[in-house]
């Protein structure tokens, strides 16, 4: 299983779109920095497919006031899930 690593917002760049396709069918999708845009109710739109596997970081909803604005198919994780995100995977793939 692969981490990837979501610094954009979904509506703001072709990159989410390179990150789905790059992902395989086990591999986990963790939204940071203004990625957490695409947690939103109305961006994860843009995410399809990643019931389970779709984290967002509380630390950067927190920080652009999106706390609780959350999809509901999104797992918010602090930094300590974050890091035990990281621990199981293979490796971790950054998307800037």
């Amino acid at each position: 299983m692969l981490l990837h690593l979501l610094n954009r917002a979904p509506s703001s760049s072709h990159v989410p779109r390179d990150v789905l396709r790059a992902m395989g069918a086990e591999d986990r999708l963790m939204l940071i920095e203004d990625g957490v845009y695409g947690a939103l109710n109305t961006q994860v739109q843009h995410l399809p497919g990643l019931e389970g596997r779709l984290f967002a970081l509380r630390e950067d909803l927190e920080s652009r006031g999106l706390a609780g604005r959350c999809d509901a198919s999104v797992t918010i994780v602090d930094m300590d899930g974050f890091v035990a995100l990281t621990e199981e995977a293979q490796r971790t793939v950054s998307w800037f």
